[in-house]
């Protein structure tokens, strides 16, 4: 008898402390989001020694009077929730009434606030979770929390705190989340006299982004709407090498949450397109019933549990899919010629005599280039040769679902054999023949693989093959998933492996260059990758030994299938190993460079 004995209330908050206060990032977010719930249009944060010394947040709310300003110092004492209902549809970001008294039992703390409308305010001071003294003092309408000298009564949590630097990057890169949630707010932070933040209210998310982030140039615009989900945001495109590293900031009504089905969602949505690992720039505004969403998952209220998990990341998925593919090509910026350093009668253009023109193998020389014939019957613009051009109002051809992003594309011709020239009504094309022909094969590939297997064609005499141990044994572990592809892979004996049979799309040179290729990146596919990602991989590499190469000389129709088959993908900006298909000079650029504008 006698072990078990009831904590004192000061230990039992400064236990609570170690759940909600980790850090002075940790008491940024709690007294931010009590200042949001407390309809603030501005908030203002200080941190002194990053944070530990000093953390202030004041804001222009309604602020409390006298006894509620007592009560919320209480443990479990809270505005925003009445009843056992309320917990399955919380509205605010608040609601457990354990952020400050924990904060106060690990510091020394004071608050001030005062009502709008009242005459005098309220200030009370709290030592250690022991409440030093109330009193009546004259403050502005709103609430001001200072937090000073964190863990002073914890030196062995205080231990554990980071370098100031690394303090005042942790509270202000939370800031910045929660200046994103609510852009309708102006938020500052200012750290030893520096101000660091400073967004004044705006109307929307895309001037907050501008505000915090500069012109969003590489990101595109999300937005779908599907079971009563509402998704809004903007991610990183795919016409890069890859989507812009940068940070992930997912909110669900509101509230600034990390949740794995989401990241596996998104992480989905990009693997789809390209086979390269990422970790994007994302910012997504999830807005659902708020029954559909559970946030009383833990003390940070950062994690939640959704009543319906794969509806989510579906929805998710779908929308993150849909904005990559109508993503636009990167632009490219042309730098017009110092005409002061061209001689007379110089031509700008290499190897072409001033007040000539260009040669091109897919148009008459006799045309002139451009020029119209003489005639009423004569058609304006260039045509390329062998082709007549479509009718006006003719259909697209049969089956096409052609990419929303792209317009349809007429090909000038080849530059160096290796890039399409195009051209639409918004500008010129440099298209490179080899990526482009790689991701339309590598689709065609995906979308056979979902239905079954590639067509495969038996070799005569098999190929045998002598790789390192590694890599023969890769292939072996995956000879099921090879077998889907086309490929007939066999254990020979000693460092060889046979093939006996190839996809379709590969001739032997180039099957038994992709085998090789496989066989190196298996290897790591080996250890912790799943199925799906071995056959994108694979897919993958077969596209890219199947497509047209560089230097390779393409027809006019040649060119044109290649470009046609490029408008009917999902994703027609990148292919699957994360290059560009193409880059745009636009109409605008143009017509800038030239003084049109």
């Amino acid at each position: 008898m006698g072990r078990i004995g009831r904590l004192p209330a000061d230990l039992a908050n400064q236990i609570a402390a170690g759940e909600v206060v980790e850090r002075p990032a940790s008491i940024v977010k709690e007294l931010v989001e009590n200042a949001i719930d407390a309809a603030a249009r501005r908030i203002a944060v200080t941190l002194e020694y990053g944070g530990k010394r000093l953390v202030r947040v004041e804001d222009d709310g309604i602020g409390m009077d006298a006894e509620d300003a007592r009560l919320s110092l209480e443990r479990h004492a809270t505005s925003k929730i009445r009843r056992p209902e309320d917990l399955a549809a919380i509205a605010t970001l608040g609601f457990r009434g354990e952020a400050l008294p924990s904060i106060a039992s690990v510091s020394r703390f004071t608050l001030r606030t005062r009502s709008r409308g009242e005459l005098a305010g309220t200030e009370i001071r709290v030592h250690a979770g022991t409440m030093a003294s109330v009193t009546e003092t004259g403050t502005p309408e709103g609430t001001r929390i200072d937090v000073e000298e964190l863990f002073y009564n914890l030196p062995a949590r205080r231990k554990f705190l980071k370098s100031d630097q690394a303090e005042t990057a942790h509270a202000s890169r939370t800031l910045t989340q929660l200046s994103l949630a609510v852009p309708s707010v102006g938020f500052t932070l200012t750290s030893g006299g520096r101000r660091l933040l400073d967004v004044p209210p705006v109307a929307g998310v895309a001037e907050r982004l501008y505000q915090l982030y500069g012109e969003p140039e590489d990101l595109v615009r999300v937005e779908k709407e599907a079971a009563g989900i509402r998704i809004t945001g903007y991610i990183a495109r795919l016409a890069e090498q890859g989507p812009r590293r940068g940070p992930q900031n997912i909110f669900i009504n509101g509230r600034i949450i990390k949740d794995r089905t989401i990241a596996h969602a998104i992480i989905d949505a990009y693997s789809v397109a390209s086979i390269k690992e990422r970790s994007p720039e994302v910012h997504l505004f999830i807005e659902m019933p708020l029954d559909a969403v559970d946030v009383n998952v833990h003390p940070t209220k950062a994690e939640v549990r959704f009543r319906e998990g794969s509806l989510v990341h579906e929805i998710v998925r779908r929308a993150i899919g849909d904005a990559l593919g109508r993503g636009p090509a990167p632009a490219l910026t042309l730098t017009p010629p110092d005409i002061a350093q061209v001689a007379p009668g110089q031509s700008l253009l290499p190897g072409v005599v001033g007040g000539g023109f260009v040669h091109n193998r897919w148009m008459p020389p006799a045309s002139g280039f451009g020029l119209p014939a003489s005639g009423p019957d004569s058609v304006s613009g260039p045509q390329p040769y062998g082709g007549p051009k479509p009718e006006a109002g003719s259909p697209e051809p049969a089956g096409a679902a052609v990419t929303p992003s792209m317009r349809p594309l007429v090909p000038l011709g080849q530059f160096r054999d290796t890039f399409i020239i195009a051209v639409d009504d918004e500008g010129i094309a440099i298209v490179d023949q080899h990526v482009a022909h790689e991701r339309v094969l590598f689709e065609r590939a995906m979308e056979r693989l979902t239905a079954g297997r590639l067509e495969s064609q038996r070799l005569l005499t098999p190929l045998l093959l002598e790789l390192p141990a590694d890599a023969r044994q890769a292939l072996v572990n995956h000879a099921a998933d090879l077998e889907r592809l086309g490929f007939e892979v066999e254990e020979f004996g000693g460092d060889a492996v046979r093939l006996c049979a190839t996809p379709a799309l590969l001739d032997r040179e180039s099957a038994e260059s992709a085998l090789r290729t496989l066989a190196q990146d298996l290897d790591g596919f080996d250890r912790g990758s799943g199925v799906d990602a071995a056959l994108k991989q694979m897919a993958a590499t077969i596209a890219c030994h199947a497509a047209v190469k560089a230097n390779d000389r393409l027809t006019y129709d040649k060119m044109v299938h290649i470009l046609d088959e490029l408008r009917a993908t999902a994703y027609s900006t990148i292919c699957p190993h994360g290059r560009p298909v193409m880059l745009r000079i636009t109409r605008r650029e143009v017509e800038k460079n030239f003084q049109r504008i």
